[in-house]
């Protein structure tokens, strides 16, 4: 049956897993960008922004390039993971994968024994690189009071040869026998098919994001589109993990569940009109916090039933909360003199402008890894 989950409470913090990476975006065979990647730092760039406790288990070599908030653990004898991502500016429509991704190097995984002794009261496992081990999800589902997992961190393989990435359906993944202790799972339009939606939604909560179309959640009784907001994508890396992000602050902070997916859609929205890590104006989100905070005032008990479970009704008044942030939205452009900050210590050097958190355009690249070609690929 479905895991009875509570509402996680502002008093305490969480616990995201997975390693941050650097990223090199490649579109027609061309450098546009070098960010910094990872889910962790999408992840935990929503969750500060709205003012969410976590702490961060996620290693990288000493090459890491970025100032970060949350400090890492640094592997002495292994290079930070690097993606390169690669774009074909004529591949779109439905059913067309936007991006072909290589992992290049590997810092390597996180063992359950780099997790905390405390316990959390959330947790969030999120690798992209295939960090995260049975027995470190086992541990965090041992220590944490509710688990989102990101099913990318389960199911993605990597091609011996050249590092691409190519998906292994859940059950074969090793990861399948934790599937009733999971809380939520949240899978791509693209992934949904390696997970078998039908049988894990008797488990636990399923979410799937679709692009511009929004998400869809499904759970045992029951499943429910959420609308979208509208976006100008630039660069889809990490607007599922924004999304994700945005979910768990939503119900962290009181919303219905279907309410967070509301929150999760809009920051996903906005990442993708950045590339890389975005930059959230800070007037945006004190908007969006009040707008949580007023939805969770006019919803205090359509969130929990009296066993303080979480409800997957649709609440009165959802419509207006999304027009409500929809509005809030209106306000994301960021000032150009804020895009320097937390920058990459090279670009800052060098004067690059950064439109986005973290990010490089075109000029003297870190890395000196070989493009290869995506052809044969797919």
């Amino acid at each position: 049956m479905l895991v009875e989950q509570k509402q996680p409470s502002m008093g305490r913090r969480g616990l995201v897993v997975g390693n941050y990476c650097h990223d090199v975006l490649i579109r027609n065979e061309v450098v546009v960008g070098e960010t910094l990647g990872g889910a962790a730092s999408f992840i935990s760039n929503v969750l500060d922004g709205v003012s969410i406790r976590c702490d961060l288990v996620c290693k990288v070599g000493s090459d890491f390039a970025y100032s970060v908030s949350h400090p890492s653990i640094v592997v002495p004898t292994s290079p930070t993971t690097l993606f390169h991502a690669f774009f074909d500016s004529g591949s779109e429509g439905e059913g067309v994968a936007d991006r072909v991704l290589k992992r290049v190097r590997f810092c390597g995984a996180i063992e359950p024994s780099d997790l905390p002794e405390s316990r959390f009261d959330f947790g969030m496992a999120v690798g992209v690189a295939g960090e995260i081990l049975p027995e470190t999800l086992e541990r965090m589902l041992d220590i944490c009071e509710v688990v989102f997992v990101d099913i990318q961190a389960l199911i993605r393989v990597f091609d011996s040869g050249d590092g691409t990435v190519r998906l292994v359906g859940l059950k074969e993944s090793g990861f399948f026998h934790l599937l009733p202790r999971i809380g939520f799972l949240k899978a791509s339009a693209e992934e949904a098919p390696y997970v078998d939606v039908e049988e894990a939604r008797k488990w636990c909560c399923v979410l799937i994001t679709n692009g511009e179309k929004g998400c869809t959640l499904f759970w045992k009784d029951g499943e429910m589109q959420i609308l979208p907001f509208p976006a100008v994508q630039i660069d889809p890396t990490g607007a599922g993990d924004s999304f994700l992000g945005g979910f768990v602050a939503g119900l962290v902070q009181g919303l219905a569940v279907l309410d967070a997916a509301l929150l999760g859609n809009l920051f996903g929205s906005l990442t993708v009109g950045q590339i890389g890590l975005p930059k959230f104006e800070l007037r945006l989100l004190q908007r969006v916090k009040d707008e949580v905070q007023r939805r969770k005032m006019q919803c205090l008990s359509c969130c929990e039933d009296s066993n303080g479970d979480l409800k997957f009704a649709k609440p009165a008044g959802h419509q207006q909360f999304h027009s409500s942030l929809a509005a809030a939205k209106l306000m994301s452009v960021a000032p150009l003199h804020e895009c320097l900050r937390n920058s990459s210590p090279r670009a800052v050097e060098q004067g690059i402008p950064q439109c986005s958190g973290q990010q490089k355009l075109l000029v003297n690249p870190v890395y000196e890894e070989p493009i290869q070609s995506v052809e044969g690929t797919q």
